[in-house]
């Protein structure tokens, strides 16, 4: 217990502040005062005890007057609440509404899972009736046929190609054996050589 407004109101709360800070049992300070007047409640916006409470390692609520009281301790505190009995309930909440709680956040958790796990099962059922999907052999033969059919155009392609060459080279041949001197010759010319 301190005094919560006069002159020794700071110095008090300051040292109970850093007494509670210090014990390591403690998991949380708790900064109450119920509502007053402007003046009641400035002790809670003196620099040392700010600072003080700035320091603190345990976790500081702030609890001071009423719903529309701002000390500057609200600012600098972990937790403002917005009186004593706020404070004492979000410090210590009741166990019932807290089990009620956790158990709809599981529910929901459970539905999202759910929604999700359903959700990617459409997708694969989707993925999985795809005609792809259900012959992944038939685009193989269907590019296996293709490649047949290219092959064996290309070879009739290259046969004909080869044709054509082997008929020009025929024509060339006979031509140059045709217009050869030796040819000339054998046809009965003669070629004088001495005077």
């Amino acid at each position: 217990n301190t005094a919560v407004q006069g002159v020794n109101a700071v110095s008090q709360v300051v040292r109970a502040v850093e007494e509670l800070d210090a014990l390591p049992e403690v998991d949380v300070i708790v900064v109450a005062r119920g509502g007053g007047s402007v003046e009641d409640l400035l002790p809670f916006s003196d620099e040392q005890l700010i600072r003080a409470v700035a320091s603190c390692r345990t976790p500081v609520v702030s609890a001071i007057g009423h719903e529309p009281d701002s000390p500057l301790l609200d600012l600098v505190a972990d937790l403002r609440a917005s009186t004593p009995t706020d404070a004492a309930k979000k410090v210590v909440p009741d166990v019932g509404e807290e089990l009620e709680r956790v158990q709809q956040l599981r529910d929901r958790a459970l539905r999202t899972v759910r929604g999700i796990l359903d959700r990617e099962e459409r997708g694969l059922a989707h993925a999985l009736g795809r005609p792809a999907m259900e012959h992944p052999q038939r685009l193989v033969d269907e590019r296996a046929a293709e490649i047949d059919a290219l092959v064996g155009r290309s070879r009739r392609v290259l046969g004909h190609l080869l044709d054509r060459a082997d008929s020009e080279l025929v024509h060339t041949r006979a031509r140059v054996v045709s217009l050869s001197p030796a040819a000339t010759l054998e046809r009965g010319y003669a070629v004088l050589q001495r005077p």
